[in-house]
């Protein structure tokens, strides 16, 4: 390892909170309204270097908290008394700089004063120039439209103290080196230089020398990953869409345990407060909740008393619950470790296990770096129709019937059937129209 740097297994790094890093009260009101519960590693690494002046070499992949491993002490550093761009993220789509422009704009809500804008390609750019004039701290810019703006004299970079480099690999991929080099040069030589990529290439390595200080390198790297054999699909929904699909699964399937996992504790509530509403049992676990807490909610869990346990990432660490059938990543897991050590929590002690995983968007990406990371392929499927759904509730029903047909204590229910049957029906009818009900085909539910 390089010396300087520092590097991410999986186990070899104490987890910090956000206390630890003792952010600024308007930066941690941030934190905690997006209901992070602690830093990503990139995040842990990252910060301190940063907040010291280091420059940094970060070696992460989408989806591993990045953004904010950089944008917090941007904020944190930002004067909202000079106008001039103070801050620049160099992004290699104008896809990456709206994303992370509205990351920022998150963590910088109760910054008052700290204005955030992205540059980019497609845009009017008197919308921009307007913008500009009015002032503005951080600017997160692809290359072509910052060069734009620079000949224009739009833009200056005379201010800049820290220049972010995000996806430098993918920057240097699309021919973007010379706009890099030149806008680099357009900057003070006393910047603080960033540079975030996932991977370390000898072009990578070249623009570090040049262009960086004594840099420090912090790398978040993935141990081998022991993949759970168990059946894994993943669902395109949209996000307004998934509590839809997620009923409509745990109808077709009917598990007896399921575990759903959120990023976020907001998240987990939301999740909570909509199953309740549509009849399941369903109860949330997150890092706000005391041990007593804890304690009641899983012990209803593992009893049964509850089917369905929503939870994050830190709240579920330690939970052993050997029967879950289902996994459901509501979301998808920051990081690919966390979705091996999600679905990991099924298929245990021999049993056959299903986990499920929701993607919406832009998602896709860090779906991509778990099959890549993990060596694993995770299958399309289709979302459940109606009469997939009726017809399996149909099934279930039939072989619940036959059980207690076995189980032969059925006289108090038979006099009923008799009663029902009068002179008019069969058993065959009214047995037909039992089923039929509680199928769901004539439920409100499903009108």
């Amino acid at each position: 390892m390089p010396r300087g740097s520092s590097r991410y297994g999986g186990t070899g790094m104490k987890v910090l909170s956000f206390a630890d890093l003792t952010l600024p009260e308007p930066i941690g009101k941030a934190v905690r309204d997006l209901g992070f519960e602690e830093p990503t590693p990139i995040q842990s690494l990252a910060i301190p270097l940063m907040r010291d002046g280091r420059d940094v070499i970060g070696q992460a992949h989408t989806g591993t908290g990045k953004t904010a491993a950089y944008g917090i002490p941007l904020i944190e550093r930002a004067d909202p008394a000079g106008k001039q761009p103070q801050a620049l993220v160099l992004c290699p789509t104008r896809e990456l700089a709206i994303q992370v422009s509205e990351e920022l704009r998150k963590l910088a809500k109760y910054r008052r004063g700290v204005i955030i804008l992205p540059v980019y390609g497609g845009q009017p750019i008197e919308r921009q120039l307007h913008a500009l004039r009015a002032g503005v701290q951080v600017v997160i810019a692809t290359p072509g439209r910052l060069l734009d703006h620079i000949d224009r004299r739009s833009i200056s970079l005379a201010g800049v103290r820290t220049v972010v480099l995000d996806e430098a690999d993918e920057m240097l991929d699309m021919g973007f080196r010379d706009d890099i080099e030149a806008i680099l040069k357009k900057t003070p030589s006393d910047r603080q230089t960033v540079l975030f990529s996932a991977t370390m290439s000898k072009e990578i390595l070249d623009l570090a020398a040049r262009f960086q200080h004594d840099p420090r390198t912090v790398q978040v790297m993935h141990d081998q990953l022991s993949v759970p054999k168990i059946e894994q699909s993943y669902f395109e929904v949209r996000e307004s869409g998934k509590i839809d699909v997620l009923s409509k699964l745990l109808d077709l399937y009917d598990p007896q345990l399921t575990l759903i996992f959120a990023n976020t504790k907001r998240r987990v509530d939301e999740i909570v407060s909509q199953l309740q509403a549509r009849g399941y049992l369903a109860e949330g676990l997150h890092g706000d909740m005391n041990q007593s807490q804890r304690e009641r909610v899983m012990g209803k869990f593992r009893e049964g008393r509850i089917d369905i346990l929503i939870a994050t990432d830190v709240a579920a660490r330690g939970i052993d619950v050997p029967a879950v059938d289902l996994v459901v990543n509501f979301d998808v897991p920051q990081d690919p470790e966390y979705y091996i050590h999600r679905i990991g929590r099924t298929g245990r002690a021999g049993k056959s296990g299903k986990s499920f995983t929701f993607v919406s968007g832009k998602e896709m990406w860090k779906l991509r770096d778990i099959q890549r990371f993990a060596k694993i392929r995770i299958a399309l499927q289709s979302v459940p129709k109606e009469h997939e759904i009726y017809t399996r509730k149909a099934e279930l029903l039939a072989q619940r019937v036959r059980d207690l047909i076995e189980e032969g204590k059925l006289d108090s229910e038979t006099i009923r059937v008799q009663q029902i049957m009068g002179d008019e029906y069969t058993s065959l009818d009214v047995a037909a129209a039992l089923l039929s009900l509680y199928a769901g085909s004539v439920s409100k539910s499903d009108k």
